[in-house]
């Protein structure tokens, strides 16, 4: 059973066997749950979404379907007159960074790895309003706010992809193993590599949890990136054994095998990779609402606002990350924070959810708070 309630102001709870979901469903294959949030309020209005629109930090969308041919315009937007009609839809990437009610949605999931997450995507639709049938290499939970909404999803199977406009990418027809029109409360699960499209019978909005899964390529171009900002000298190609060629054209197999042996060989040092693991990870991408300090933050200043009270918060999206063969370096925002022994755990204690104030004590209580304070300063902490 799947069940998610959500009463008055209260953190929303998830009742699950977490782990007959992580063994049956989770990247195998896709999952629907009628009422998995009982008696679900939505956090945000058409009206809150059309506004985070305008922003230029929100990264948005504008579909719609005109006498068959798709159009998509990127925001940020000022016109929603399309939206005053059937089959436009409007898509808010990040709202978690920037809209405190809905990321409480997130806190549904957090039994899935922080590094692992992405963002949350609200998106409106008027009647007949959706983006396509389309195929998503991540994994996704989808939950209907007001409205409903018509969704099909297929097991993993090979279709054709192409684009249809330069913000949209679609994929041929295919065999559905799910087609049900979903209400308010109810929640979608579609792995990666599953077809799948949705599209509203009336006025609806829709909330996606992505879960990112990077592929060899970004992983390699993003650490090729990576090792060109380190000042190190790297092993170079050497080959004392060479004795007279017979082919002259030819990469021999013990030289494609020396090669290959060199690339492995730097990916497999843990100094040299954990590090990029870090920073890659906790790296947001999506604008993240930081608002920097004009003064660097004193310990004597952040001990007398907690006396009086203040609550120390993280920015909404900001991901705080440690490698468990590192525990005594801290990731955040792509930078690497190295802290001593005795403060190891309670600076890994922040990569929860919430900032217990009795962490930020115990650091404080060090005498050496610098790594604290600096992330005050850079805004990534702050007093509510």
């Amino acid at each position: 059973m799947f069940c998610l309630c959500i009463k008055g102001n209260t953190v929303p709870k998830l009742n699950i066997d977490i782990d007959h979901f992580l063994s049956q469903y989770w990247q195998k294959k896709p999952l629907f749950v009628k009422q998995g949030i009982v008696d679900f309020v939505d956090p945000i209005s058409a009206e809150e979404m059309a506004g985070l629109a305008m922003e230029p930090e929100v990264q948005s969308r504008l579909v719609s379907l005109n006498d068959g041919k798709w159009q998509a315009e990127c925001g940020p937007f000022q016109d929603f007159s399309r939206l005053a009609q059937d089959g436009a839809t409007l898509l808010n990437q990040a709202v978690n960074h920037w809209h405190e009610p809905s990321a409480s949605l997130v806190k549904l999931f957090h039994f899935i790895p922080n590094w692992r997450f992405d963002d949350l995507m609200i998106s409106y639709s008027t009647p007949k309003g959706g983006v396509g049938p389309h195929i998503d290499q991540y994994c996704v939970f989808i939950i209907q706010g007001q409205g409903k909404r018509h969704w099909r999803v297929g097991e993993k199977q090979d279709l054709a992809e192409f684009t249809s406009d330069k913000a949209l990418k679609h994929c041929g027809p295919f065999e559905a193993c799910i087609d049900v029109v979903m209400e308010p409360g109810d929640i979608l699960y579609i792995p990666p590599g599953c077809p799948h499209e949705g599209y509203a019978v009336e006025a609806a909005l829709n909330y996606s949890v992505g879960f990112r899964a990077p592929d060899q390529k970004e992983l390699l171009n993003d650490f090729t990136d990576h090792l060109l900002q380190q000042e190190a000298c790297w092993q170079r190609y050497s080959d004392p054994e060479l004795t007279q060629a017979n082919l002259y054209g030819e990469i021999s197999r013990h030289e494609s095998d020396k090669l290959s042996t060199l690339l492995q060989s730097l990916i497999n040092q843990p100094e040299v990779i954990l590090p990029f693991f870090g920073q890659h990870f906790s790296s947001s991408n999506h604008e993240l609402d930081i608002l920097p300090l004009t003064q660097e933050m004193t310990a004597d200043t952040l001990h007398s606002a907690l006396l009086e009270g203040a609550i120390v918060r993280k920015v909404p999206g900001l991901k705080f990350i440690y490698l468990a063969q590192r525990p005594n370096s801290i990731f955040v925002a792509g930078e690497q924070y190295d802290v001593s022994n005795n403060q190891s755990q309670y600076y890994r204690n922040l990569c929860n959810p919430e900032v217990q104030q009795a962490d930020i004590d115990e650091i404080l209580a060090s005498n050496d708070a610098k790594t604290l304070l600096t992330w005050f300063t850079l805004g990534y902490l702050f007093l509510d």
